[in-house]
């Protein structure tokens, strides 16, 4: 199974690449421009070692490629990445968008949200992608610097938002492949209306404690994962 990340050069992106391809997988780091996805995925090889199975590509070329695939644009670009990838994307792809509607997009501070008009930027995306993708929402609690940070395990959890049960199944198995992170079934694709602007509050946290790294954990269980 290849695993495609859109907006692959990002922090958010290039971190996710890292942690899936030293588990393993087979991850294809996607950017608009393919010369910078080739030098991300050339880049990551050179991290990585010998043994670990990572490219890059245009967006494009990744998303056709993969039956998973992780969008890391941030808010301002949702909807022209989305729409460009549309004819892209394989009938049944489980899509996990990791976007946080951040007031950045339209000037404003990183601790700071917007509301978009359908609701999330998931919603969002959602209406913009083939009835055939699979969404899910996740991965606005965890830092890009956590994620490229090889040397520490990654705290938290990651709340994971949508209607398919067996979609959010498929990115918490991913989940669980980065040391120490677990996944919660937060529930509905609009749950990620909540979900989403955690981000803005980990900003401020990180910003008054001047660390890059806070993260969010639920108690209550040992474990998580899928409810049933």
């Amino acid at each position: 199974m290849s695993i495609a990340i859109v907006g692959g050069t990002g922090d958010e992106g290039f971190g996710l690449a890292l942690r899936l391809a030293s588990a393993g997988e087979h991850v294809i780091i996607g950017s608009r421009l393919e010369e910078r996805g080739r030098g991300a995925g050339e880049k990551a090889a050179q991290i990585l070692g010998a043994g670990a199975t990572v490219e890059g590509a245009s967006n494009e070329e990744a998303v056709a490629s993969s039956d998973v695939v992780f969008v890391t644009v941030p808010y301002a670009a949702l909807s022209d990445t989305y729409r460009g990838l549309k004819e892209a994307f394989r009938p049944g792809a489980v899509v996990c968008d990791c976007t946080s509607p951040l007031a950045t997009a339209v000037g404003g501070r990183p601790w700071q949200v917007i509301r978009p008009w359908h609701g999330s930027a998931a919603e969002q995306a959602q209406s913009l992608l083939p009835a055939s993708v699979r969404l899910v929402s996740g991965f606005q609690t965890v830092s890009g610097e956590s994620l490229q940070d090889l040397e520490h395990p990654v705290d938290g959890d990651v709340m994971l938002c949508g209607g398919d049960a067996e979609a959010k199944a498929t990115i918490g198995a991913l989940v669980e492949r980065i040391p120490d992170l677990r996944w919660v079934d937060a529930g509905s694709l609009a749950m990620a209306r909540v979900v989403e602007p955690l981000t803005a509050i980990l900003v401020s946290v990180n910003r008054n404690y001047k660390v890059k790294t806070a993260g969010i954990a639920l108690t209550g269980r040992d474990a998580w994962g899928s409810p049933s």
